[in-house]
């Protein structure tokens, strides 16, 4: 009786031990990789509502503003950034009259004709 004992107690204990490894596994942040041709840290456009092949048209990698030029009609934006940076179209040049936030990992198609900058932000 007590080997039954000792052992029914020894696999509920490693049956704990094993959901607390899962969960401090689960609990650590991911590490972003390269996604669609986009380069983990980087926003990537793409021509049209597509991912064109995993070829981006563009790649922008620092925070701040840049200012855009021949952008018409749609075009995938997917932000691939860590740290839970985020990325802003803007109506206005050098980053003003932003709209919305565009989350690390998220991708939306967008009619790019009105927007005349793109902010990254951490």
């Amino acid at each position: 009786m007590a080997v039954r004992t000792f052992v029914a107690a020894t696999l509920a204990s490693l049956a704990l031990a094993g959901t607390g490894l899962a969960t401090s596994a689960s609990a650590a942040p991911a590490v972003r990789a390269d996604a669609h041709g986009c380069k983990s840290g980087y926003v990537c456009i793409y021509p049209g509502p597509s991912w064109n092949n995993d070829k981006p048209s563009y790649r922008y990698f620092d925070y701040g503003y840049y200012n855009l030029r021949g952008f018409y009609g749609l075009y995938r934006i997917f932000n691939n950034q860590t740290g839970g940076a985020t990325m802003s179209t803007c109506l206005g040049s050098n980053g003003t009259r932003c709209e919305g936030k565009l989350q690390m990992g998220d991708w939306i198609d967008k009619d790019m004709t009105p927007i005349n900058s793109i902010r990254l932000q951490a």
